[in-house]
């Protein structure tokens, strides 16, 4: 984007996935794995500042502004919006993404 980077926000879905990622983790007694995972979600969060269209449009949908990252074992679904980037959902790459 010119003139400056965009925001990211995450949407409660998104931050009740990334929650429940870290609870299965835990629960199979690797919360390092978990915590790990995290910070590389987190961080291509981040590198969509730089980069906003750099991730996918979401096949299920074809909408522009609605893209998604894969990064195995999960997709980063996020949208567009003007200055801002909203993280939707963060869920394991095989699932088949519905929005209501």
């Amino acid at each position: 984007m010119p003139g400056g980077k965009r925001i990211s926000t995450f949407a409660a879905s998104a931050f009740d996935d990334l929650e429940g990622i870290r609870a299965w983790y835990r629960e199979q007694q690797v919360p390092d794995v978990g915590n790990k995972l995290l910070g590389e979600i987190v961080a291509q969060v981040e590198r969509l500042a730089d980069f906003p269209e750099s991730g996918r449009i979401v096949p299920e949908f074809g909408i522009a502004n609605l893209r998604e990252i894969i990064h195995p074992p999960f997709r980063i679904v996020y949208r567009l919006d003007g200055h801002k980037i909203r993280i939707i959902r963060v869920w394991r790459s095989e699932r088949l993404l519905k929005i209501p």
